[in-house]
């Protein structure tokens, strides 16, 4: 009998690799997926756009479509202007010479074409409808040497028609045309128009040389634009034609807001015979809609409310004589296009009313007191301080500003007496040579060739202006010379004197709370969480705002205007009625960025003061205010400036009535006589009253000992305390060397201080202290040009004075 081996299995140790299974009969076709799914689409699927991808040929198709659309946009845009259904072209006639005549140049056009029709307005505008072109104009005469009227024209014109003459070709333009040429500019120009008149006054060998002289001058200020000629009846039609077809200019802030040009003003007096009445002002609507529930501006009148929009049925000036009916019929198809809702008017409420219990405060409890008094005890033995310190010096180690800041602008005044140097003797060879131009039209009075009347032309010279202008030009010069440096006082201690100033560790990085001890004008204002977003709003919702639309002769029904007001209007002065945007009747700080025109003949190139008063025009507004001016630089702090050089950029700040940007900026010197002098343009900068304007003080000392690490300074301070007091604030050097005090040495202000290197002896040590500077509240928005007549009563009233001395 055999023996058999018993079965021996093998069994895999735990090392042994085990590779993965191979994921078979997971697989689903996509007709499996759509039998599980049975119709069902995912969420993501649906809410995801589709993008479909172009070949070239729908590309190009794409491109095309789209170019055509919007050439068809600018050519209905274009036909429509002064068309039957839309306003017609608004064209400001203004003279750039005392010797054209703006009548003689509305007369060739009236006789332009025998079958247009002429019609005017009550207040002087001249309608012309040419039945051949299908257009309409409306022509506004400018009154020669009115800045402010010649601007407000220009603010909604569509076309501006500058005339030039040829009688005086070779002398160039007049200082009165460089000045309206520049403001209009700066001011946003519409499309220009130039015509050149009295050509058949030069002979004929010299008519295209004085033609190209006059583009030469032309193209310095518009050097795309050609210039036309107006002498005949066939140029006066060449003319209308050219206006009509021509390219127009947008001007931002004239096409986003509704303004209207008056034509006939009417006044519905008041029952009860008060202080106020009702305005009817008719004219045809431009820009944008316009709703009874918004409140309008007049420039120099103020803002009003309105009580309805009425239509007269039929435009007085229709485009063909048949279509022109009586005024009975206008009458009878009048009707009320929107009526204002008292809910959702607009309030003329401009500043915010403070409430004087606001944040009042209750006398504290014993308990408190008490607790508040450990709290301070706990925190004086956490710091580390220099052996020697106040309680006050230590309270500016770990920050440098934590001085109180105040923006009571009273002690200004006396800043400014303290800051101005000592006179020094000044020339007036400059003055002289001024003077002497103003007497040219005294030459011609005399039949010798002596020299002019001494006393006649000392008498006619303001010697106060004088005197104020020459102080003026030292103290700019001294303070550009000598930045903010003003000499410590000997009358009274230093820290009395500069105690609402702070010191500075790094004016770039150092914080400051803009809210921080603020004045009390700062509760009357309002201001944006943010301006950006507000802006982006307002500007988004404006062709949302039902009422009249543009191209419509309308009337505005305005209420409570004052009588005193409305009997102010001349005919002949254009009145434009803006439509404002939500919140721009209300009171906040505009930052305006500067900058003074070229060196022109009516360009005023002495320095300004800073808080002096000025005329500004913002956009649609003007209004008189003593601005702050600063520094355009970036940061959260910017440097006071005490004066605006001829050649700076800065950045007025002053409280006026909210204005969203773009928005342009003209700056004006009223002088003596009423007329008015440009000494700045620029744009509005922000709507902003967080922005820290800081005033800076240099105090001066200079070495008197010098060691290898260490000085004695004098002429700092004059005694102790003042030393001790200013201990903490670090010390500067014109030679970029930094320090501090270290103790006083004796009674009379010597100092010893340590450096980081050895002083020269020629170096100066300053010491820098800063204070917020606020705008005052002089906003005036009564601002009027002068009476003509009055300006020609100047001359006679100075020779009558003369004949009685």
């Amino acid at each position: 009998m055999g023996l058999t081996s018993p079965q021996v299995r093998h069994r895999a140790s735990a090392l042994k690799q085990t590779n993965k299974a191979h994921k078979h009969g997971r697989h689903k076709s996509k007709g499996v997926l759509d039998n599980e799914t049975k119709g069902k689409v995912s969420v993501k699927t649906i809410t995801k756009r589709h993008r479909k991808n172009l070949g070239k040929d729908e590309r190009r198709n794409q491109a095309g479509q789209l170019r055509k659309k919007k050439r068809d946009e600018v050519l209905l845009k274009k036909r429509n202007l002064g068309g039957s259904k839309s306003a017609p072209f608004l064209v400001a006639v203004v003279p750039l010479s005392p010797e054209i005549s703006s009548a003689e140049a509305m007369e060739m056009l009236q006789r332009a074409d025998p079958d247009a029709i002429v019609t005017n307005s009550p207040s002087k505008i001249i309608h012309i409808s040419v039945p051949r072109f299908k257009q309409r104009f409306s022509f506004i005469e400018v009154t020669p040497g009115d800045v402010y009227a010649t601007l407000d024209a220009l603010k909604v014109a569509d076309t501006v028609l500058f005339l030039e003459t040829a009688r005086h070709w070779e002398e160039g333009l007049y200082p009165e045309a460089e000045l309206l040429l520049t403001t209009s500019m700066a001011q946003g120009l519409p499309t220009p128009v130039v015509a050149i008149m009295d050509l058949e006054t030069v002979p004929k060998k010299k008519q295209q040389d004085a033609k190209m002289s006059i583009q030469k001058e032309i193209g310095q200020y518009l050097p795309e634009e050609k210039v036309s000629i107006l002498t005949s009846d066939s140029d006066s039609i060449l003319l209308l034609r050219r206006i009509g077809s021509q390219k127009q200019r947008s001007v931002t802030q004239r096409d986003r807001r509704a303004h209207l040009m008056a034509e006939e003003i009417q006044s519905v007096n008041d029952l009860e015979g008060g202080d106020y009445i009702t305005l009817r002002i008719s004219g045809y609507l431009r820009g944008q809609n316009l709703s009874a529930n918004q409140l309008v501006h007049i420039p120099g009148w103020g803002n009003f409310q309105m009580q309805c929009i009425e239509s007269p049925g039929q435009d007085p000036h229709p485009l063909e004589s048949h279509r022109r009916g009586d005024v009975e019929s206008m009458e009878e198809g009048a009707k009320v296009l929107d009526t204002a809702d008292p809910e959702k008017q607009e309030s003329l409420e401009s500043e915010n009313i403070p409430d004087p219990m606001d944040a009042e405060q209750t006398w504290p409890t014993e308990e408190e007191i008490a607790e508040a008094e450990q709290e301070r005890k706990a925190k004086k033995l956490v710091k580390r301080v220099p052996k020697g310190f106040s309680d006050y010096q230590s309270a500016w180690i770990p920050d440098c500003d934590a001085e109180e800041a105040s923006g009571d602008e009273e002690e200004s005044e006396y800043d400014d007496a303290m800051e101005d140097p000592e006179m020094d003797a000044m020339s007036l060879e400059d003055s002289n040579q001024s003077g002497s131009e103003e007497d040219e039209e005294y030459d011609t009075l005399t039949v010798t060739e002596g020299a002019p009347d001494a006393e006649r032309y000392d008498a006619e010279i303001d010697m106060y202006e004088e005197l104020d202008t020459l102080k003026k030009l030292k103290d700019a010069k001294t303070d550009a010379q000598f930045p903010d440096e003003i000499d410590t006082p000997h009358d009274m201690p230093a820290r009395d004197r500069f105690q609402k100033y702070r010191g500075l560790q790094s004016f770039r990085t150092t914080p400051w709370d803009p809210k921080e001890n603020l004045p009390s004008d700062y509760a009357r204002i309002f201001q944006f969480e943010n301006f950006d977003r507000t802006r982006k709003r307002v500007l988004d919702q404006i062709k949302d705002n039902p009422g009249a639309m543009p191209g419509w002769y309308i009337t505005l029904v305005l209420v409570n205007v004052p009588k005193d007001i409305a009997k102010s209007y001349k005919p002949g002065n254009p009145l434009v009625v803006y439509g404002l945007l939500p919140h721009e009747q209300k009171m906040s700080v505009l930052n305006m960025a500067l900058k003074r025109p070229a060196q022109m003949s009516f360009g005023l190139q002495t320095p300004i003061k800073s808080k002096e008063q000025l005329v500004f025009q913002v956009g649609f507004r003007r209004f008189k205010a003593c601005p702050v001016f600063s520094q355009h630089t970036n940061g959260n702090k910017h440097k006071f400036e005490r004066y605006f050089q001829p050649d700076a950029v800065v950045v007025a700040t002053v409280f006026a009535p909210i204005t969203f940007p773009p928005s342009s900026v003209l700056v004006f010197i009223e002088r003596k006589d009423g007329t008015q002098q440009l000494v700045a343009t620029g744009s509005l900068l922000s709507v902003n009253p967080d922005r820290v304007v800081t005033k800076r003080v240099v105090l001066s000392g200079h070495p008197y000992k010098v060691n290898k690490r260490s000085a004695v300074i004098r002429f700092m301070f004059f005694n102790r305390e003042d030393i001790n007091w200013f201990k903490p604030v670090e010390l500067k050097t014109k030679y970029g060397r930094r320090g501090h005090i270290r103790e006083p040495l004796g009674t009379h202000g010597h100092m010893k201080c340590v450096f980081d290197g050895q002083l020269k002896s020629q170096d100066t040590v300053m010491l820098q202290l800063y204070k917020r500077v606020f705008p005052k509240w002089t906003y005036d928005p009564c601002v009027s040009a002068p009476d003509p007549l009055f300006k020609a009563a100047l001359p006679s009233i100075a020779e009558e004075e003369e004949e009685m001395s």
